[in-house]
């Protein structure tokens, strides 16, 4: 039993207290080697021109409902003090906690749609890497444990901020205190062991577009596009 019992404790030291330090340490070091060196590659390669119903079906439920999950993530770990007072009102409680079940389900229905897509369309496949598919992969995961927690072990906004929200600040700190994390249900702790994975392969993916909005788009001067064929010579030559 003490032998079981002091592997489960290496278990937990790896996967809260070095894990999140390997995960950080990657993701800067290579963000900023990849900005660097090859910049042009943050970008979301998108294969909308490729085929676009399926894509609408899963990008615009998908990103709308990761937004509101990852504002509703950062503001539990950021002001959690006022998330628990929040809380305190049983109606208040129950709105965030729709609203973050809601985002959740958008999230999934939406990576749903992006893997019929990539599974089911010739040209999306062939634009698909290895690593696309290991990201979507765990992305799913993370939603599906997140969902699990919100179904099976209630009020996970609450000990969200209770538990969670200090163990990464402390983790931030230097000084990761695992025992706010460690007596918390397992879909929890995979649900966390998902997000340091996604941090660690982050900057090996397309998701680095994140990183660079709001797009230069937004603000750069229109382009000029100049055509250098004679059209109504063309359009002669294809009705022949």
């Amino acid at each position: 039993m003490m032998q079981n019992a002091t592997l489960f404790d290496y278990f937990n030291l790896f996967w809260f207290a070095i894990l999140p330090y390997i995960a950080l340490f990657t993701f800067f070091l290579i963000t900023i080697q990849r900005y660097t060196k090859t910049g042009y590659s943050y970008s979301s390669l998108s294969s909308q021109f490729l085929e676009n119903k399926i894509h609408f079906w899963g990008l615009v439920p998908f990103h709308y409902g990761i937004i509101l999950i990852l504002i509703g993530h950062f503001i539990g770990f950021l002001i959690p003090k006022q998330v628990l007072i929040w809380n305190s009102n049983p109606l208040r409680l129950y709105v965030i906690e729709v609203t973050a079940f809601i985002g959740g389900l958008f999230t999934l229905i939406g990576l749903v749609n992006i893997f019929i897509r990539r599974l089911t369309d010739a040209r999306a496949k062939v634009v698909t890497s290895n690593i696309d598919w290991i990201v979507l992969s765990i992305l799913l995961f993370q939603i599906v444990t997140g969902l699990l927690v919100a179904i099976f072990n209630s009020w996970g906004t609450q000990w969200f901020a209770a538990s969670v929200a200090p163990y990464l600040w402390s983790v931030l700190k230097f000084n990761p205190n695992i025992a706010f994390v460690t007596p918390l249900p397992l879909t929890a702790k995979l649900h966390i062991i998902g997000a340091y994975t996604i941090v660690l392969l982050f900057p090996f993916t397309r998701l680095v577009h994140m990183l660079v909005i709001p797009n230069p788009y937004l603000w750069r001067k229109p382009q000029l596009v100049r055509w250098y064929w004679n059209r109504k010579k063309i359009r002669t030559q294809k009705s022949i």
